[in-house]
């Protein structure tokens, strides 16, 4: 093992883009922030950003080496996430009737129960559970009570046609924000529409369903920024997964509904993660760590392929500390 001499801690908050199974690049570029000296006050991010995310955020709160996040990453079973109903496992002998049966009679073709679980055992270890287990004491900081937690994650609902920041809005939902389970906004934020069934929340406003936040916010690098004219006290820096859509991409055929439903979703993620940052200074602050040749949906990721992602995260990660070696840029409030 490479001896690294200590480096001074610096402060930030941390945001991470959504993108799939390719969300292991997200753990090798915060690996490398970590290891130029960089402490993580507060975390958000978006479906696979919002699990990893959640991981980072536990672990900072216990004051737990980053170290172990990709090990506890590499624990995840990706195609374990595809469990299907009992419906659709009777259907296993035909794929497409049994994604079409979860569509029609859940809205999705896998529960998601799997990645419920393991999200739940993993911050359960690390002494998370709800997000009062997470709630940030930090009196210079300019958010108000309601939003003094290490973590927040986004998320669609689908229902009311907005953008939901968790635990944020959860007390406009009528929904105690403390008492509210870490595991179940993660599965909110990750819930792929007709992929993965939504989340339902029961609220004064009726039944609310919870899909994928990167539909409307992928990349939230702004959700820390100041509002109130002072300087901010550290920077925010965020890791994207994405990049500028590839003119020579070749055409990916449409064979019928289903293949349509998920081209469908493609096309409106993929394009809602290349829009949402052209400011000069938010690229400043940005590590873009753009693995290629996977899809953020290849649920079959052989080890070498998961080797490959954190490798190419970790190798941008480094590639920003090189450019950047006092941080960010200053912003202005």
């Amino acid at each position: 093992m490479v001896h690294r001499e200590p480096v001074p801690s610096r402060t930030a908050d941390l945001v991470l883009e959504g993108g799939g199974v390719k969300g292991i690049a997200l753990v090798g570029a915060a690996t490398a922030l970590d290891e130029a000296g960089w402490r993580f006050a507060r975390v958000a991010g978006s479906s696979a950003g919002a699990l990893v995310g959640s991981v980072i955020a536990a672990m900072q709160r216990s004051g737990e080496s980053m170290r172990r996040v990709d090990d506890i990453l590499r624990s995840l079973d990706y195609e374990r996430m595809l469990d299907r109903r009992s419906g659709g496992r009777a259907l296993r002998w035909w794929p497409r009737a049994a994604d079409a049966w979860g569509i029609l009679f859940h809205l999705g073709m896998y529960r998601g129960h799997y990645l419920t679980q393991w999200t739940r055992g993993v911050l359960a270890d690390l002494g998370v559970r709800t997000f009062a287990d997470l709630v940030f004491d930090d009196p210079g900081s300019h958010l108000g009570p309601e939003r003094s937690f290490r973590l927040v994650v986004t998320a669609s609902d689908l229902s009311r046609q907005r953008l939901m920041y968790l635990p944020w809005d959860l007390g406009a939902y009528g929904v105690d924000l403390d008492r509210f389970p870490v595991a179940r906004a993660v599965r909110a934020s990750s819930a792929i529409p007709f992929m993965f069934e939504p989340v339902r929340l029961r609220s004064p406003f009726g039944l609310s369903t919870l899909a994928d936040g990167s539909l409307l916010r992928s990349y939230p690098i702004d959700v820390f920024d100041r509002d109130d004219g002072q300087p901010p006290r550290w920077p925010t820096l965020g890791i994207r997964l994405s990049s500028p859509s590839n003119e020579r991409a070749p055409a990916k055929a449409v064979t019928g509904p289903i293949s349509m439903v998920m081209s469908l979703i493609y096309t409106t993620v993929d394009s809602t993660q290349v829009r949402h940052v052209s400011d000069p200074a938010d690229v400043e602050r940005s590590i873009f760590a753009k693995p290629r040749g996977v899809r953020w949906t290849d649920f079959d990721l052989t080890p070498e392929q998961q080797q490959e992602l954190f490798d190419s995260g970790y190798a941008a990660g480094r590639r920003w500390v090189a450019e950047h070696p006092d941080g960010p840029p200053p912003r202005d409030g």
